[in-house]
């Protein structure tokens, strides 16, 4: 097995072991990220379902909910519009997809892909109780997307794209599965340019988000290399020493 295969592996476990325990009921509004949901999440302040307004997850199924491990609210900064085809990059639990069902209405979709089945059989379960109609996820790795091209309007994800072992791979996707003018806006845990590779792994592990992410210089070169114009990377809250959490937007050129 190569390194890249062994961070994979350690990455789909780590989020199997979070659906788990949320879906096993163990996870209640008392304990939150505790005890059996240690895997679930960390500072709430950091990470997790208190970076979502309360009336944002009003109604939504509580495990959805505690089930959201991202570093922003990603529906802030993808502007949706009613009637756009969403898709979700690393879907987990379903919270953002289920929130973008609702802005783009019954005229839009909702897609979520994730590569653990734990968490899709989480998210599909999720989107049975709260009765969404206009919802599906798929199985399948964000560097290889079980899509056709230009069948996207707007590209979301909530902390994950740190996560992949090949991100150019999955910019390049998510470029060449968005529709001419379509939008990618993102959160995700981005480094400082001067924080170096070996510097990111010292302050937190490849799972936990910090490990692997990418500079802000890193981030601009690869959507640029994958065709993306506008692009931009704002920093919103420090994570760790030197990495923050930060929305990520580029639009794809509508020529």
């Amino acid at each position: 097995m190569t390194e890249t295969d062994a961070l994979r592996d350690e990455v789909r476990e780590r989020y199997a072991l979070a659906a788990t325990a949320v879906g096993s009921g163990c996870c209640g509004p008392a304990d939150g990220a505790a005890s059996c949901c240690a895997e679930v999440g960390a500072d709430a302040d950091l990470f997790g379902a208190g970076l979502y307004a309360a009336d944002d997850v009003e109604g939504l199924p509580a495990e959805a909910v505690l089930a959201s491990l991202g570093c922003g609210n990603p529906l802030m900064v993808a502007e949706l519009r009613e009637g756009d085809v969403v898709l979700d990059l690393g879907s987990g639990g379903g919270i953002d997809v289920l929130l973008s069902a609702r802005r783009v209405g019954p005229t839009g979709f909702a897609y979520g892909v994730d590569m653990t089945p734990e968490m899709l059989d989480l998210a599909r379960a999720n989107t049975a109780k709260a009765g969404a109609t206009n919802v599906e996820f798929r199985e399948g790795a964000i560097e290889n997307l079980p899509f056709a091209d230009g069948d996207i309007d707007v590209i979301i994800s909530n902390c994950v794209i740190n996560l992949s072992v090949d991100k150019p791979a999955v910019l390049r996707e998510a470029f060449r599965v968005l529709a001419p003018g379509g939008r990618f806006g993102v959160s995700d845990v981005v480094a400082e340019d001067h924080i170096s590779p070996a510097q990111r792994a010292e302050r937190g592990s490849y799972v936990g988000c910090i490990a692997g992410a990418l500079s802000r210089s890193e981030y601009l070169e690869i959507l640029a290399s994958a065709g993306f114009e506008g692009a931009d990377v704002t920093f919103t809250h420090e994570v760790a020493d030197g990495l923050h959490g930060a929305i990520v937007r580029a639009t794809k050129p509508r020529g």
